[in-house]
């Protein structure tokens, strides 16, 4: 176990860590000489960092997704930490431990796919129990499905997060089949399982999380229909009908064009699992925000683009914990508070 983690790092004082580099830009101070300017992580969280000196020496020497060790100081700007970085030395990924640098569900990923399974052995549909199990079966797939996150950075975003989302998704599921009569509930526990599949391949995540080539290319709905398709093809007397049910759930569950869907849901599974899919990785995205939230004082988190809001810390503001005198952070001044973030930080003097 490496120590310190960043969120051990207290402002103010100096600096010793080992950290993950997920961005690295080359830009230049006023007076022409050039800094990098990074985001450094680990499993606990990120930090904006800049090096203003002695840059030559060694802004070759490491890359994006490599480890570094930075010694420097921990500061407060635009009341969130920022790292000023003194000296940075690339590490070996040999003799790291990646499990302190890329957050991972709390759950165990064998635990929860073992839940999946019992899931799946649970349903009455022959035909849809077949599929999933067709899935769950092939060694790739249930690798992939055991690690995948559940996105790039909106919900989820963690080692295991696809299964643990698919496993949130599964519990709403039963507790609407149950407020509503008139649902299949094996078609919705199939959309639930399946809706996001394609993103075992259309994203990386041995490193940092990327998309692949191929998910660039095509994405994780045409993916998933693919994988359908070959999947069902291998069952004799698959039923065609429910089978196109299925593969729209898939390409309807963003809801609306604009999010992605080439169709909007068209039948009532189709509808409420989008609303429930939306509703779990917006809970995730509200909970994470609040916890991994940079800023330092007051009760609101920064702006989120992907909630397009920013967020009330509700035990800060129970607990009375005074706003910064200095700025607005209302969510109605949301807009205008980012904006006005992103020009000072634009007008600052550099070194």
């Amino acid at each position: 176990m490496k120590s310190p983690y960043l969120n051990e790092l207290q402002p103010g004082k100096a600096a010793v860590a080992t950290l993950l580099a997920h961005s690295k830009e080359i830009r230049q101070k006023k007076t022409g000489e050039p800094y990098l300017s990074l985001l450094l992580g680990d499993r606990t969280g990120e930090i904006d960092a800049k090096m203003w000196d002695n840059v030559a020496e060694v802004v070759d020497t490491f890359n994006r997704d490599d480890f570094v060790k930075v010694k420097g100081l921990v500061h407060v700007y635009n009341n969130r930490p920022q790292f000023t970085v003194h000296k940075l030395v690339r590490v070996e990924e040999s003799t790291i431990d990646p499990a302190d640098f890329f957050p991972a569900s709390a759950r165990d990923p064998e635990e929860m796919f073992a839940e999946l399974r019992a899931i799946v052995g649970s349903m009455e549909n022959l035909h849809l129990r077949a599929l999933l199990d067709l899935f769950l079966e092939d060694e790739d797939i249930a690798r992939r499905f055991r690690k995948a996150p559940a996105a790039k950075i909106i919900h989820h975003a963690h080692l295991g997060g696809l299964l643990e989302h698919v496993l949130s998704l599964a519990t709403l599921c039963r507790l609407a089949v149950g407020h509503y009569p008139n649902i299949d509930g094996d078609l919705l526990l199939a959309g639930a399982i399946l809706h996001d599949i394609g993103k075992i391949y259309e994203l990386n995540y041995d490193r940092g999380f990327s998309y692949s080539t191929e998910g660039q290319l095509l994405g994780h709905i045409a993916m998933a229909l693919r994988m359908i398709e070959q999947k069902a093809g291998r069952l004799a007397g698959f039923p065609p009908r429910l089978r196109a049910l299925v593969e729209h759930m898939v390409v309807s569950h963003h809801g609306q064009l604009e999010f992605g869907s080439p169709k909007v849901p068209l039948f009532p599974e189709a509808l409420l699992l989008h609303y429930l899919d939306d509703l779990d990785s917006k809970m995730d995205c509200m909970r994470t925000l609040i916890e991994r939230d940079r800023q330092i004082e007051g009760c609101w988190t920064a702006h989120s683009q992907p909630l397009n809001r920013v967020v009330l810390k509700k035990l800060k503001y129970l607990a009375g914990v005074p706003e910064p005198p200095s700025e607005d952070q209302s969510p109605a001044a949301a807009a205008p508070g980012l904006f006005g973030e992103k020009l000072t930080a634009a007008l600052r003097p550099e070194e």
